[in-house]
């Protein structure tokens, strides 16, 4: 895969990414199979400064809150290991790190449960906010579960859980995300 970078003098050149560096090696045969998607990345430039911004952060770890959502639903993607769970969790942003909850299937929830700022840097971003470099972090922040299935099913995501989040987005003044995926 090819990206652009910025070196010294503002110059932009071509760089080689090496997408499955971190992969295990069983992975990048069936993954270096799949063809991106044919759809334009969706862009948007940032209208204010990021000094005045108001921040969401959105992660595909797979997160939630235990005293106030469900997990996702785990049990079912266990019987049917091409199903992934579309929903998404409002993580608020005064959650502390013992009341994160994580069964991502996919992944090691082991250092995610240890500091969440792994996959959803909540106290980094509250730093920034202190310093003035973001304008404010959003209220919310929202978890989705990253494994969509095999082939991948975005059909929810587009109709009911992106239209959804956009809208709390929006009621909250968000100017920008910050997506951590996983």
């Amino acid at each position: 895969m090819e990206a652009w970078r910025c070196t010294m003098g503002d110059v932009w050149r071509k760089a080689v990414v090496d997408s499955f560096k971190y992969l295990p090696r069983s992975f990048r045969e069936r993954y270096a199979q799949v063809a991106p998607p044919d759809e334009p990345i969706p862009w948007t430039p940032l209208r204010v400064p990021l000094h005045e911004a108001c921040i969401a952060l959105v992660t595909t770890a797979g997160i939630w809150r235990k005293d106030l959502d469900p997990p996702f639903d785990y049990e079912r993607e266990k019987r049917e290991p091409t199903w992934g769970d579309p929903s998404y969790r409002v993580i608020p942003r005064d959650t502390r790190q013992e009341q994160i909850g994580a069964g991502h299937l996919h992944i090691n929830n082991d250092d995610l449960l240890a500091d969440v700022n792994v996959v959803l840097p909540i106290h980094r971003a509250e730093e920034l906010e202190r310093t003035g470099e973001i304008g404010a972090l959003a209220p919310s922040a929202y978890s989705f579960m990253g494994f969509q299935g095999s082939p991948a099913n975005l059909q929810p995501w587009r109709d009911v859980y992106g239209p959804e989040v956009a809208a709390r987005m929006r009621a909250e003044g968000v100017d920008a995300v910050l997506l951590t995926p996983v």
